[in-house]
């Protein structure tokens, strides 16, 4: 009895294209090229990138996996929804989980943490949040960097597994992020970084962990149909 041979791989050009689908949808996406809520119809967008449905499923099936897209029942795809209960479950998870972390962190945090949480907090100070080019939503650089801030600030804990798990919310939370920006444009974050900022290096563990539950309440509470301005 001869073994099954394995399956071949999918052919090179045809991943190449797939990623390439992605990437190009995703960063549309993101930049608010399409509305909350609107239509992603594998036909015309394959249509419009030259390339093949199959290649067009793919990618939107990937973007789905990472909460970019929702794949619903005799509808298609569609970009998610900005008031779709998703996002306040990503926001009280991280409620529930942060804080805590950053009470560890100011905790266990040496002066190598301290300084690396300076060098984020300036990195996010000056770097442009918004350019003409990028769209209306914040900049890939700007939100590269309020990450490495938000990261840096918990990984004083010593704790991979908890940082993975904010790594896999932070993530989830993206467009979340962008679009309650866009809902909330007279927020002053920098000030919001700025206390956390402060609060975390004074080692007032207390004051940090309360800073973090009111900013994330914040980013949340822009998403609700009721608050905010349209998109």
């Amino acid at each position: 009895m001869t073994d099954t041979p394995p399956r071949p791989p999918a052919p090179a050009g045809k991943q190449m294209l797939s990623e390439r689908v992605y990437a190009h949808l995703r960063d549309a996406i993101m930049r608010g090229d399409f509305a909350p809520g609107d239509a992603l119809k594998p036909q015309d967008l394959a249509k419009e990138e030259g390339v093949s449905l199959a290649v067009t499923r793919e990618a939107l099936v990937r973007l789905v996996g990472e909460g970019m897209a929702d794949r619903l029942p005799n509808r298609g795809f569609t970009v998610p929804s900005f008031s779709d209960r998703r996002w306040q479950e990503i926001a009280e998870a991280r409620r529930a989980v942060e804080p805590v972390v950053l009470r560890m962190s100011v905790e266990r945090g040496d002066l190598d943490w301290e300084a690396r949480v300076r060098a984020a907090h300036h990195r996010l100070v000056r770097t442009p949040a918004y350019v003409p080019e990028e769209g209306e939503y914040y900049t890939a650089a700007w939100a590269e960097a309020h990450r490495a801030f938000h990261r840096t600030l918990l990984e004083g804990c010593g704790n991979p597994t908890l940082l993975e798990t904010f790594d896999r919310l932070w993530t989830a939370s993206e467009l979340a992020r962008r679009w309650s920006a866009h809902r909330n444009p007279g927020r002053d974050g920098a000030k919001e970084h700025r206390r956390l900022e402060e609060a975390a290096l004074a080692r007032d563990a207390d004051t940090a962990a309360a800073v973090l539950v009111e900013h994330l309440t914040m980013t949340a509470a822009a998403l609700t149909d009721d608050s905010g301005r349209t998109v």
